[in-house]
């Protein structure tokens, strides 16, 4: 396990390895079980799953609590939606859809304070409830945040060298599920999402930027782990508790009807 003293953003842009897995059910149990383990990271899906803002917070806290970087997976790039959750605690934010270089730089403006437009506030858990003076909860906040952004449309491919050209994106995810969908694919080895992933990785490494990527198994990560990809998110709380519950339940029907 990392060192986890050292704050989530450092490790990701240091390239660490790194190993995560998406929050989907609004509550802090699966995150206290995830930082038990030994995850480094956890991202509460906003985006996909039923999470309103008090359970972010109470999960961001559950992070915290055992010293687990918390990620959340926005619904858009709205400077208020990306405001709300890095006051909670948030160590970094994914963003979707991300197709343009004017778009990354909206992002990034609104999650810094010095060289952006973040809305100021030191009496939430990211100032530690007014505990720090002005200048140290910039300095703090603006050197602690991860901005990534997802790319996961056609369309950014056009313009990846001008995205990952902006400054203060600190990384980017490859979305394959919806580049999938998006160039009509249903196959997980799709031709058409394995040339994007790959042209993504490259256009990232050229510039330094860290990788990462959502991984179903040991099979598709030692497929990602070639392009350069450094953080890996590991499936979903929902996804183990269903594939748990199904071999458990599977077990038990066996031996009992025998």
């Amino acid at each position: 396990m990392t060192d986890q003293k050292q704050i989530f953003r450092e490790k990701l842009m240091q390239k660490q390895l790194l190993f995560g897995s998406f929050m989907k059910i609004a509550h802090t149990m699966p995150v206290e079980i995830l930082g038990s383990l030994g995850y480094d990271f956890v991202v509460v899906d906003e985006e996909h799953a039923p999470i309103n803002r008090e359970s972010t917070d109470r999960m961001l806290l559950a992070c915290k609590a055992h010293g687990m970087g918390g990620l959340v997976r926005l619904q858009n790039g709205d400077p208020s939606t990306i405001l709300s959750v890095i006051d909670c605690g948030a160590d970094g934010v994914l963003v979707p859809h991300v197709d343009s270089a004017e778009k990354a730089r909206r992002i990034v403006s609104a999650a810094r304070y010095r060289s952006g437009t973040r809305g100021y506030s030191a009496t939430t858990r990211a100032g530690d409830f007014g505990s720090r003076t002005i200048a140290a909860h910039l300095e703090q906040q603006d050197g602690s945040i991860a901005v990534i952004a997802m790319i996961e449309d056609p369309d950014a491919l056009n313009q990846l060298d001008d995205i990952l050209a902006v400054d203060g994106l600190d990384a980017v995810f490859i979305g394959r599920g919806d580049l999938t969908v998006a160039y009509r694919e249903t196959g997980g080895d799709s031709v058409l999402v394995k040339a994007a992933s790959q042209k993504i990785a490259e256009a990232a490494r050229a510039v330094g930027k860290p990788v990462c990527v959502m991984t179903g198994g040991v099979a598709d990560a030692s497929d990602l782990a070639p392009l350069g990809a450094t953080a890996f998110i590991v499936s979903s709380d929902q996804t183990f508790l269903r594939k748990a519950a199904a071999s458990a339940l599977s077990a038990v029907r066996e031996t009992v009807t025998r």
